[in-house]
């Protein structure tokens, strides 16, 4: 290798080991292409982006059988704390903000065990109504801006929600509001935040149906003031 081949190469791996120093390639090209997520700033993770879990003001309908007794129904409220109070168990309310249904089951296998014999447990969501303040156990849509009613939307279990719907659950949009500049963020479990725009006028006025983003728990619909 001649003399200017040994001091490309020396350049070469200087920079390698510069650029390993202070950040990762992938990271630099981040910074290069808009990446949200700015050095130092916390991440904020959606709380159900792996499935409805059970939290303070769900509604949950548990049945307790035996092979010698009945089934027993019973309809309870997870209270702010995160518990629920079942019969039988009234000296100590059952912990359960963050379980999902399955996990429940078990803990509550383990409680009625004291009382019965191989206890049948089975655990579900009661269905909630958003009109009169229910909470959905998938999570909720935070809508922001130039709407009638900011705030977090409640995600229903068909988890069919869209932008389009869920503006209109929020009274719709305000008289100033820039109708085709909405904006949708969303962080994955993994920490990662896109940012899309919806063009909320194509779609009503083309019939663009395909432009209504399908929405995710967790998510922030941005709804931002028109420049004219």
């Amino acid at each position: 290798m001649g003399k200017l081949g040994n001091i490309v190469l020396c350049i070469a791996v200087l920079a390698s080991v510069m650029l390993c120093g202070c950040e990762s390639v992938s990271t630099y090209v981040k910074g290069l292409i808009g990446d949200s997520k700015e050095q130092g700033e916390p991440v904020v993770m959606p709380e159900w982006f792996d499935g409805p879990r059970i939290r303070p003001g769900v509604a949950l309908v548990v049945q307790v059988s035996t092979i010698a007794q009945p089934p027993t129904t019973m309809q309870v409220l997870v209270d702010q704390n995160g518990d629920i109070t079942l019969p039988l168990l009234l000296q100590e309310p059952v912990a359960c903000n963050g379980l999902k249904l399955d996990a429940l089951k078990q803990k509550l296998v383990k409680a009625y065990s004291v009382y019965y014999k191989q206890p049948q447990i089975t655990v579900t969501f009661a269905p909630f109504d958003a009109k009169s303040g229910g909470v959905s156990p998938w999570g909720t849509v935070t809508v922001l801006g130039e709407v009638a009613q900011p705030g977090p939307v409640n995600m229903p279990s068909t988890q069919d929600l869209t932008v389009t719907k869920v503006i209109q659950a929020s009274g719709g949009f305000r008289p100033f509001a820039d109708k085709r500049r909405v904006r949708v963020s969303r962080c994955d479990k993994d920490g990662n935040r896109t940012q899309t725009n919806v063009d909320i006028e194509a779609i009503g006025k083309q019939g663009r149906i395909e432009m209504d983003m399908l929405l995710k728990a967790g998510d922030v619909v941005w709804v931002p003031e028109t420049w004219y």
